[in-house]
């Protein structure tokens, strides 16, 4: 399934945790935003729908530790709320 995103909105909880990680992770970040938004599905991006109290949202890999997590809010709109470690699907 191949899906392309062509608004991204971003908070600022998404803003202040982005500011905090390692140069390399932001630099890698940049990278899986610009897959993302050309397939919200390509493969390495690994996106799938979360359960539980997150459930509504989604998330999608980094690298093998860090994710961005974000919700739909139409076909081709989403927003980012957060990025981290699993850390960030706790309250």
């Amino acid at each position: 399934m191949s899906r392309p995103i062509h608004t991204i909105h971003i908070t600022s909880d998404f803003k202040k945790s982005f500011r905090k990680l390692p140069r390399h992770i932001r630099e890698t970040t940049v990278k899986k935003d610009m897959l993302f938004r050309q397939n919200a599905f390509a493969p390495s991006l690994r996106t799938h729908k979360l359960k539980g109290t997150l459930d509504g949202y989604w998330s999608y890999s980094v690298n093998i530790v860090y994710r961005i997590l974000f919700r739909f809010i139409s076909t081709n709109e989403v927003v980012y709320y957060d990025i981290g470690t699993h850390e960030i699907y706790r309250d």
